[in-house]
């Protein structure tokens, strides 16, 4: 199958944000878009009867006006329609897995409620191994709005292995002629604090020591991407609180999953799903080792 950029449709104005959004990216990468819209009560093809009868009109409705609109916005772009009688959210693992990427709309759950109240996009999160991009739709007409010209912000763990994460955030910035900024948070540790704060030279220390492994890390995709402006930052503080804060008026904020995780922890980190729930730009999820 040829290269496609498949967004999941369910009518909602996420998905619709995000079919906007992934029209935008595969426009950019001159890849083919793919509507996909799971239905488990999708009947067979009916031969020839009237719309108003046509059990599956209002799946068909979604899919062809979500097409016409981008493809109005985006008249050289191929476009494909996928209509599929599964479990949606079966069906977006099977499409995830044989796409360059799958954008999916989030609800933007805010608080407490975000924690609790889950949608199908974290699962397909946390079980595909390609890059999967969640898209508000509260994001539209703001700075970080889905297609915006904000950059792109990475969260660096420095912990293992990170080039999936640096070779997509950096091919990200590069396709949109925009800066990369590299963040590494870390939380200060407690023979730091003191009663009038935190001892400087500690945090000096290790700000230095944090700052030269990151510096190390992006050297040789500097070199790679000459074009692209990168910044780096060191934030003390709890990295989900410093990424989330990064994000601010970011046009795409990339962070990353691990495929293999202790058998009792969740699927997901907590920083990924700090951004996940609370970050206002698109955010992508790169799975790495």
């Amino acid at each position: 199958m040829e290269p496609v950029v498949t967004v999941g449709l369910d009518g909602s104005p996420e998905s619709l944000a995000a079919a906007r959004w992934a029209a935008d990216e595969a426009d950019r990468r001159k890849l083919t878009l793919r509507l996909l819209h799971a239905w488990p009560l999708l009947a067979p093809e009916p031969a020839r009867v009237p719309a108003e009868m046509d059990q599956n009109y209002w799946a068909k409705r979604i899919v062809h006006n979500a097409k016409a609109e981008l493809q109005a916005r985006h008249p050289g772009l191929v476009i494909v329609g996928n209509l599929v009688a599964e479990d949606a959210q079966e069906a977006l693992l099977k499409a995830a897995a044989e796409s360059e990427m799958t954008v999916l709309g989030s609800r933007g759950l805010e608080s407490v409620e975000s924690y609790f109240l889950g949608d199908i996009s974290m699962p397909v999160v946390a079980r595909t191994e390609r890059p999967v991009v969640l898209v508000r739709a509260e994001t539209e007409g703001t700075a970080s709005a889905p297609g915006a010209s904000g950059g792109v912000v990475v969260a660096l763990k420095l912990r293992g292995p990170c080039d999936d994460l640096l070779a997509f955030s950096f091919a990200a910035a590069a396709a949109r002629g925009v800066p990369l900024r590299a963040l590494h948070g870390r939380s200060v540790p407690l023979h730091a604090h003191a009663p009038w704060g935190t001892d400087h030279d500690v945090t000096e220390k290790i700000t230095q020591d944090a700052q030269k492994l990151l510096s190390d890390v992006l050297r040789p995709w500097r070199e790679k991407f000459p074009s692209v402006e990168v910044t780096d930052s060191i934030g003390l503080e709890s990295p989900a609180k410093a990424v989330v804060r990064a994000a601010e008026g970011a046009g795409l904020l990339v962070v990353g999953r691990r495929r293999h995780r202790p058998a009792l922890a969740p699927p997901i980190g907590s920083v990924a799903t700090a951004a996940i729930h609370h970050a206002r730009c698109p955010v992508a999820v790169i799975a790495h080792d």
